[in-house]
């Protein structure tokens, strides 16, 4: 019997049959999969005509349906929903991934055809997104090592194996910690926590088979406690505790791992020709080099920091009014700011949660993607790999756009964070395909499921790169969705997130749990006055991980990444109240994999476009203005990276964004 992950399904929207896939069905999959894929290529590489776009870029193209379909199935599951089967076979199965596309673009013959066509393209008739595909397939050859030769082609070999098997255990490291780790609570212990965090501490007490509440390192269960415990000496427990994942000694400790990473990945730069690491990174982002990314951050760091040590010794001096004698620390910086946020702006967290509810803010998020761009979706009973997951069927004018998936709780086999992923992505050849798009957040179950606003901001967020899936519109593959530069694909994740703030959404979708009324104007007035608060510290947490990320990749690899993180701090007069908000050994964006090394500044880089992005629909007629909503549509979520991320900035907006949007939107102008 065929295994069912080899199969063709006949599932609705041919969506993984979860209920008939088992653990045991991944790893022979897996072997077919990769044996299918290398006869595929080799049929490409020793074809004996003469290399044409048809049969050897197109024909890469085709390449691999099997391989897709078990590796969609299987992260999705693995990242989301992990189990000790699920981690062995991630320890497995990346040694052999990694060798299986060594050997691909390591492949001189394949490589000599790719060359032969790249060579030949101003005299072949390409549309332009043919010649797009035609550039960054050669581009991928050239960076992954295709040209290489001798001991250099085989080591490049060895780094990229052993930078999978790291990455692997750099995760599963840091899902140990966090899911191992929790501090029970007794009564006495829970002086100050709303009613709303005591309930989501009993539901994790259960969790762990703990007769009572607990502190997980859950960041929707740990930032609330530090938020409102009064208890300062158990926030600074769990502040240590939170701050201390992947840096607790033996098996799990990351702070070695994170030190070969670095090493090999200079190597690998090095033999490509490259000064360093974050050279070679950058070169195909927008932002091009070590020294752009340096200075965007820079314009923002001073101001930020400025903001952050005037909030600090307001802080402080609430602090020393409690007769709490000392410096601030981090676990007290919550805490206070959460008073002075009531005080500033009568805004108390646990009288706005009530209005935040998720089924709501689900709602909303699909209302405005209804508004702007002409979708609809309808719910889906199918089976799924999670309880607690749900699916709708997205339509545009009665035709099938995509199946989207929302798997929205924290739980311990899932890893924190929050994220996009297609198990399908969009394509039109070899034949057309929709894409099947998940959404993995980890809020707090209750019932309902509340949020806080900065959870609705996450949920838009990711909703953001679900619609860059959804409504893409290309003819291959490679370039879909969000496959484009690094510090381009958070634009439409981060544009999006300003429709949460548009008042009107608030007023349809903003209602309380409990009496269904809408958000008093007085409080909704306050909830978008504060959106800035406390943006000093918000900025430096972030800048201060994106700058160690860049200084780490820029030069020598260091020794000691944990003496170089600290060197990096204290150049830049880090706040001592504040810590990062990734420190190396649990900097998943990272170490986990290549996506975001030397490049978690991106985050920043989009959101000056996003800033400047919404101000276009401010000028012209409002948040749901049609025609810019047709340009967004056409120049940036449908295109992928069928284009330059640079042009299609251009094309939407007439003209590159500079930081000053950013920085009035972060309330840093001044």
């Amino acid at each position: 019997m065929t295994n069912v992950l080899l199969q063709t399904w006949d599932t609705p929207f041919q969506i993984a049959p979860f209920d008939r896939i088992s653990d045991d069905d991944f790893a022979p999959a897996l072997d077919v999969a990769l044996a299918n894929h290398s006869a595929e290529i080799d049929a490409i590489a020793n074809n004996p005509d003469p290399a044409t776009f048809a049969n050897t870029i197109e024909a890469l193209e085709a390449a691999g349906h099997d391989l897709d379909q078990v590796l969609g199935t299987f992260y999705t599951v693995a990242g989301a929903d992990s189990n000790p089967a699920r981690e062995a076979l991630q320890r497995d199965f990346s040694p052999k991934l990694a060798a299986h596309f060594a050997d691909i673009s390591g492949n001189k013959a394949l490589f000599a055809r790719v060359a032969a066509v790249y060579d030949a393209r101003d005299t072949l008739d390409l549309t332009d997104e043919q010649a797009r595909v035609l550039m960054l397939t050669h581009r991928g050859f050239v960076r992954s090592g295709a040209a290489l030769t001798g001991d250099d082609d085989a080591r490049m070999k060895v780094i990229k194996g052993r930078l999978a098997e790291l990455g692997t255990a750099f995760t599963q490291n840091l899902l140990a910690d966090e899911r191992d780790w929790f501090m029970e609570l007794g009564e006495g212990d829970l002086a100050g926590l709303p009613p709303f965090v005591v309930d989501t501490a009993r539901a994790a007490g259960k969790e762990k088979g703990v007769d009572g509440p607990v502190v997980t390192l859950s960041r929707s269960l740990i930032v609330p406690f530090l938020q409102f415990s009064t208890r300062r000496d158990l926030r600074e427990v769990a502040y240590k505790a939170w701050g201390a994942r992947g840096a607790n000694g033996g098996d799990t400790d990351n702070r070695a791992i994170a030190a070969e990473i670095l090493s090999l990945r200079e190597e690998r730069a090095k033999l490509l020709g490259y000064d360093s690491f974050a050279a070679y990174k950058l070169e195909t982002e927008m932002a091009k080099t070590p020294d752009a990314v340096r200075g965007l951050l820079m314009d923002v760091w001073e101001p930020a920091k400025a903001q952050a040590n005037a909030d600090a010794w307001v802080l402080e001096q609430m602090m020393q009014a409690d007769g709490v004698n000392g410096p601030l620390a981090p676990w007290d910086w919550r805490f206070y700011s959460e008073r002075r946020r009531k005080d500033l702006h009568d805004l108390d967290e646990a009288e706005v949660k009530p209005y935040f509810q998720l089924d709501r803010m689900i709602e909303a998020s699909f209302a405005c993607a209804t508004r702007l761009f002409g979708l609809s979706f309808k719910p889906l009973d199918i089976p799924l790999y999670h309880p607690d997951c749900r699916a709708w069927e997205v339509t545009r004018d009665g035709t099938h756009v995509a199946v989207f998936i929302g798997d929205y709780f924290a739980r311990g086999s899932k890893r924190s964070g929050a994220w996009c992923s297609a198990m399908r992505a969009q394509a039109k050849f070899p034949e057309p395909q929709a894409p099947v798009v998940i959404n993995v957040c980890n809020f707090a179950k209750g019932d309902p499921a509340l949020l806080s606003y900065d959870d609705a901001r996450t949920l838009f967020h990711e909703f953001g790169h679900a619609l860059h899936q959804m409504l893409s519109n290309v003819t291959y593959e490679s370039i879909s969705g969000t496959s484009v530069a690094r510090d381009f694909v958070e634009l439409p994740s981060q544009l999006y997130e300003h429709w949460l703030e548009v008042p009107e959404v608030l007023r349809e979708f903003a209602v309380h749990a409990e009496t269904g009324a809408a958000m008093p104007q007085a409080l909704l007035d306050n909830v978008l006055a504060a959106a800035t608060y406390d943006m000093g510290f918000q900025t430096v947490e972030y800048v201060a991980s994106a700058l160690v990320d860049l200084a780490f990749h820029e030069g020598a690899a260091p020794a000691d990444p944990m003496a170089k993180q600290a060197d990096v701090l204290d150049g830049l007069g880090m706040p001592a109240a504040i810590g990062m908000r990734h420190a190396t050994p649990h900097f998943a964006h990272v170490f986990a994999g290549d996506g975001y090394s030397s490049g978690y500044y991106s985050y920043m880089w989009s959101e000056v476009m996003d800033a400047d992005a919404f101000a276009a629909f401010e000028e012209a007629g409002g948040p749901f203005d049609p025609e810019r909503a047709k340009a967004l549509e056409t120049h940036i979520l449908s295109t992928g990276g069928s284009v330059d991320a640079a042009e299609l900035y251009t094309a939407f907006r007439g003209r590159l964004p500079g930081v000053e949007a950013l920085l009035k939107g972060r309330g840093l102008a001044a």
